[in-house]
This record gives C-alpha cells, sequence and structure tokens, in this order.
C-alpha cells in the first residue's frame, strides 16, 4: 500500500484495540457536565471530541502530539539551508505520532510531487466565478470541483466494507493535500496577477512549490511559507474548521466534501478570516492616523474609541488561550530576524505593548493577549503580498494538514455519525420547574 499507508494502518489497528478495552472499562464513566449556559453560548467547554493530532492547553498553546511549537521548530527536518519546519514533517507527525526522519519527510514530499496533478475542468470552475468573488469562494469552488477525483466516493458506491473506509479516505487526503498549494496559487494569480500563471516546481518542498507559484522567489518567503503551513495547521478539535471537518465526514461524506465544507467555517470573521480583519484594522488606523509608523500614545487612544465604539481589537483574545499565543511568538521572532525594521511589524509590535493593558483595565476580558492573526498579515506585506483577502486561502491550505490527517484517523477507528441531543426553550423552562427530563 506504500510505507506511509502501512504505518497508520498498524497504529490505527493498535489504536482502536486500546480503543475497544477503554470504552469496554470505562466507556460509562462521566468526564463533565453540561451547564445551561453551555447549551446556550456555543457549548464553550464542553468535552465532547476525540481528536488525536494535537491538543491545546490554555497556558501553553497548541502541542502536536505532544510537542510544542518551539519543539517543532528545533525537532522537525528543515529544507536544505533553511532553518523552519517543513510542513510535510508535521504531517506525518500528526499521522503517525512519531517524529519524522528527514528520509522519512523526503518521502512525503515526493508523494505529494507525484499526486499534485489537478485536472483542467477544476481551472474552468474557478475560471467561471467573477474576478470579484472573494479568494477564499474561488478556493473552494475549485475544492469543490475536485471532489470528482474522489477515491472514496467511487468505491464506496461500488460496495466498501467499513473496516476499509480508512483506505481511500486516506488517498483522498493526500491527494487533496497535495493538489491546494496548485488550487490556491491558481486563485492568487487570476485575481490579482492578471491571470498569469506559473507552473509548478516538483523539485520543491510543499509550501516553497506554494511560494514559487504564487510568484515569490525570495528564499526568506519561503521559510515564513514553511512556518505559516506548520503553525496553522491543527488547534485541536473544537474548532469550527476542525469540527465541521469532523461533522461532516461523520456523515461519510468524502474528504473533499468535508474539507469543503470545513473550509467555508474557516471563512467566517470569527475564524480564518480574522488574519484579514487584523491587517484591515491596521491600514484604517494608518489612514486615521494619517501615519505609517502611529505613536503608541497615538495608538493606545485608537484602541480606546475601538472599544468606544463596541468593536473588537482584531487579533487579540482566544476562546481557550490565556496567555500569548506561541504562533504569534514564532512569527514574531521570523519578523525580528529577518526584517527588523519594517515600519509594519513595528506597528504590530508596537501593539502588543499597548494592547493588553488596555484590555486587562476592562476587567471582563479573560484573555487580552494576540492570537496567531495578530501578526501574519505584518509578514506577508512586507514580501508584497498585500492583498489581505487572500490570507485566509494561505490558512486554508495548511489546516487542510490537521484536519486531513484527523479526518483519516475518525475513519480508521470507525468513529459515527455525529448528532448530539438539542433542547428547545419551553422544554428547558419545563425542567427548570422539575416537570420534564431533558438531559438523558
Amino acid at each position: 500500500m506504500g510505507i506511509i499507508k502501512d504505518t497508520f494502518k498498524a497504529k490505527a489497528d493498535i489504536a482502536n484495540a486500546e480503543i475497544k478495552d477503554l470504552l469496554k472499562e470505562h466507556g460509562n464513566k462521566k468526564i463533565g457536565e453540561v451547564t445551561l449556559a453551555q447549551a446556550y453560548q456555543g457549548m464553550r467547554g464542553i468535552t465532547g471530541l476525540v481528536t488525536e493530532t494535537s491538543l491545546l492547553d490554555a497556558q501553553e498553546g497548541i502541542r502536536f502530539r505532544g510537542y510544542t511549537i518551539p519543539e517543532l521548530q528545533e525537532k522537525l527536518p528543515k529544507a536544505e539551508g533553511g532553518q523552519e519546519p517543513l510542513p510535510e514533517g508535521l504531517f506525518y507527525l500528526m499521522l503517525l505520532g512519531e517524529l519524522p526522519t528527514e528520509a522519512d519527510t523526503d518521502h512525503i514530499s515526493s508523494v505529494w510531487q507525484r499526486r499534485s496533478h489537478v485536472p483542467a475542468h477544476v481551472f474552468k470552475v474557478i475560471d467561471a466565478l467573477p474576478i470579484s468573488a472573494h479568494p477564499m469562494t474561488m478556493f473552494v469552488s475549485g475544492v469543490m470541483a475536485l471532489q470528482t477525483e474522489s477515491n472514496f466516493a467511487k468505491e464506496y458506491a461500488a460496495g466498501l466494507n467499513k473496516k476499509d473506509y480508512w483506505n481511500p479516505v486516506y488517498d483522498d487526503a493526500m491527494d487533496l493535500i497535495s493538489r491546494l498549494p496548485h488550487i490556491a496559487a491558481y486563485v492568487y494569480r487570476r485575481k490579482y496577477k492578471n491571470n498569469e500563471h506559473i507552473q509548478p516546481n516538483g523539485l520543491l518542498d510543499w509550501a516553497g512549490n506554494l511560494a514559487h507559484m504564487m510568484g515569490y522567489t525570495d528564499e526568506s518567503f519561503k521559510e515564513l511559507m514553511r512556518l505559516y503551513m506548520t503553525i496553522h495547521a491543527d488547534h485541536e478539535g473544537g474548532n469550527v474548521s476542525a469540527h465541521t471537518t469532523h461533522l461532516v465526514g461523520s456523515a461519510l461524506s468524502d474528504p473533499y466534501l468535508s474539507y469543503a465544507a470545513g473550509m467555508n467555517g474557516l471563512a467566517g470573521p470569527l475564524h480564518g478570516l480574522a488574519n484579514q480583519e487584523v491587517i484591515k484594522w491596521i491600514f484604517e488606523m494608518q489612514e486615521k492616523l494619517d501615519t505609517k509608523v502611529p505613536s503608541k500614545e497615538q495608538i493606545e487612544q485608537y484602541v480606546k474609541d475601538t472599544l468606544a465604539a463596541g468593536k473588537v481589537v482584531p487579533g487579540y483574545g482566544h476562546a481557550v488561550l490565556r496567555k500569548t499565543d506561541p504562533r504569534f511568538q514564532a512569527q514574531m521572532e521570523f519578523g525580528k530576524k529577518h526584517m527588523p525594521n519594517d515600519e509594519l511589524c513595528q506597528t504590530v509590535w508596537n501593539i502588543y505593548e499597548t494592547v493588553p493593558p488596555i484590555l486587562q483595565s476592562l476587567g471582563k476580558i479573560k484573555n487580552p493577549w494576540p492570537n496567531v492573526d495578530a501578526h501574519s498579515g505584518a509578514l506577508l506585506v512586507h514580501y508584497g503580498l498585500v492583498e489581505y483577502e487572500f490570507y485566509t486561502v494561505l490558512f486554508a491550505v495548511s489546516r487542510a494538514l490537521g484536519v486531513l490527517a484527523s479526518l483519516c484517523w475518525d475513519r480508521a477507528l470507525s468513529f459515527p455519525l455525529e448528532r448530539p441531543k438539542s433542547v428547545t426553550t419551553a422544554a428547558v423552562k419545563l425542567w427548570l420547574e422539575g416537570k420534564e427530563e431533558i438531559w438523558e
């Protein structure tokens, strides 16, 4: 079947047996209680999913199979002459739970290169959309058009034992990941570069090839893409894009349909679209203050004005984290290394020093610290990628690594259709009066 697929199957068999034993012995144990507020307010904090690829710690940030971002930067293989981790290595780690060797990472790079051909009809679908369409609309439309290539859809229609569902799902995941950089780059060149396209370079790694097809030749931009694709790849299972991919996949929708659904969630301003909202907010601040380098005092007043208008400061706060996002720190370190005198990055750093104390003074905000979105746009602008509407597409390409590795595990572990119980407010009132049980 292939060395990665064989290893995954062996690990999945072991995990299946372990989970079966866990459920047999402890399946009726409760791991939490649901409050009425949680039922009404987004199910925050309810433990109801198993995601093997990563775990978010409120204090330490994201851990991929137990490894922090600084540890990944140290331990994952790198491109020749590079210093940032290769996303191929992170995918290997998330899928198999082991740190890859350079040979393992090179193997995945070569597999993705061989699988990366995008059928012509996918580009025709994208071309059918008006040039004014949002880049995420074009990107997801391309993914949906690519669904014609689904191995799972074909094999399921022909008759497939449920124990073998994981096999074509794995192949779909590998095919889809390999093709996403070309689709993303096509959208970028169509919308912003006069529809002048650049063919893939089969000698480059996955993220380096994305940079190449977008038209960026600077080696440090390729390094940024490797870092960007690594730190945005996964954020455990409860975020909208990961949960949606898992949810739709639980209906046995193939990986193309499942991933497309997840990325429609990513396109929301409370999720992945936030990265474009941050840079848009900074540009608006610069325009209003009539300066490219606002002082900390000017930033402080603008932040207060933003809050007084009933708006949020984009890029600050997180549903789980209670400290500065390590992904923000990784990007800040990249900026100070590669572009220490960049005025926009310096503004981001000044905002970082200014905003948290203001938010803390309000006494209502649990996390006044920056998240991953607070910095990414400034780094991209430095290299000339000023089209901030495209930033969420980059996020989407990266997020494929985590959600599709998880989807492989969902099918390998035979996770069932997801179907939580819902209630009405009328039923809640009866329950509060002791007239009806609704939580059974």
